[in-house]
């Protein structure tokens, strides 16, 4: 497997020294012995020549929302629908919720507040995770997609977060909200470097005591890799 990792942020404080950057998350989570990465700084305006070059595009999460201002969003949304069909694309979290916004859908600042620590969502049983019925990942966003685009199935999702997994079946394309890329110990280590600025100390005692149950990652993980292996079959 050839992937493309498109990065758009990095852990905030000194978390990336002591846990590894979003792309090295990813390096653990989905490649085996022979694959190869190559990381694209997005911010930095450095998207893949050639999409079609990789088995996939993968992009990351981050702490910029898809409305933002920045100048490297929307070349990231028009490469996105460039590349669509031409490659497998998967995004996380942020990656999420630009690939819906660049295919027609709606993101916005969610009143309902922050989605923090584990999170379970009920599973359709259908596309990329066909066999799951519920699926318990670390959650980390404030942004929710709130309109999927009509070309999307919804595949998974919660009462907090309705459109919680999107599949583009035709543009052989997935995504999700939740972070399967997080090991126990970063998802700890993140709320507890946003404990009192982005999380009230109750909202993070409560995301840190969720992480006491079963944690699904690996298994949707390995539905990430198992969709880019297959050319998003």
């Amino acid at each position: 497997m050839r992937l493309a990792i498109l990065e758009t942020g990095a852990p905030p404080g000194d978390l990336a020294r002591r846990h590894g950057d979003y792309p090295a998350m990813f390096r653990s989570l989905l490649l085996r012995e022979g694959d190869e990465a190559e990381t694209f700084d997005v911010a930095a305006g450095r998207l893949p020549a050639d999409p079609a070059a990789f088995d996939a595009c993968l992009v990351t999460g981050s702490s910029a929302g898809v409305y933002d201002p920045l100048p490297w969003i929307d070349p990231l949304k028009a490469f996105l629908v460039a590349a669509s069909g031409r490659t497998v694309l998967a995004g996380v979290c942020f990656g999420h919720q630009v690939m819906a916004e660049a295919f027609g859908g709606r993101v916005i600042k969610s009143p309902k507040g922050w989605g923090v620590g584990l999170h379970r969502y009920e599973s359709t049983g259908e596309g990329w995770l066909s066999g799951l019925s519920t699926l318990a990942v670390a959650a980390s966003h404030q942004d929710q997609v709130v309109e999927a685009p009509q070309d999307a199935r919804v595949v998974a999702g919660s009462d907090f977060t309705p459109f919680g997994a999107l599949h583009y079946p035709e543009r052989r394309a997935i995504s999700i909200q939740l972070h399967p890329e997080f090991s126990p110990d970063y998802a700890a280590a993140l709320i507890e470097a946003r404990r009192g600025t982005r999380y009230t100390d109750a909202e993070a005692d409560a995301a840190q005591a969720s992480y006491r149950a079963g944690n699904d990652r690996l298994e949707v993980g390995e539905r990430l890799r198992r969709f880019i292996v297959s050319g998003g079959a």
